[in-house]
């Protein structure tokens, strides 16, 4: 069988997806503290701490998938990288952020522009890749 080796989406996938657990560990840590199964239950820390694991459930996967094709169609390791650590800077940013404060804060600003970013500029590149390249 033929093999595609796709490194650089292996690495970001697996810090994102252990992230993805960070966050879920601490919905699930919360909700036994505070005795809620479902929504928030009127507490603040854990109504912050699910939105923080569902904007990183939104924003991630797309983002992963920009970069599995850009590596499969050879875009350069740097471009890569710097979509990748964006990306994951990003989430942590955004979810600090949240959990620290319900209102505007600049871990979520910070987040939230990494995030535009790497979505925006990976949609160019692929674009470019796809027409222009």
């Amino acid at each position: 069988s033929m093999q595609i080796p796709v490194h650089l989406t292996a690495f970001y996938t697996a810090l994102s997806l252990l992230w993805l657990l960070v966050l879920a560990g601490r919905v699930m840590a919360l909700r036994w503290k505070h005795q809620v199964g479902i929504n928030a239950g009127g507490q603040d820390d854990l109504d912050r701490a699910i939105r923080a694991h569902a904007n990183a459930a939104e924003y991630v996967p797309g983002a992963l998938v920009m970069l599995l094709v850009l590596e499969l169609m050879a875009a350069p390791f740097w471009v890569l990288h710097v979509l990748g650590l964006a990306l994951v800077v990003g989430r942590v940013a955004h979810a600090i952020g949240l959990w620290r404060s319900p209102g505007v804060s600049l871990g979520r600003q910070v987040g939230m522009l990494l995030t535009l970013a790497v979505y925006a500029g990976g949609a160019l590149l692929l674009l470019a890749e796809a027409f222009i390249l």
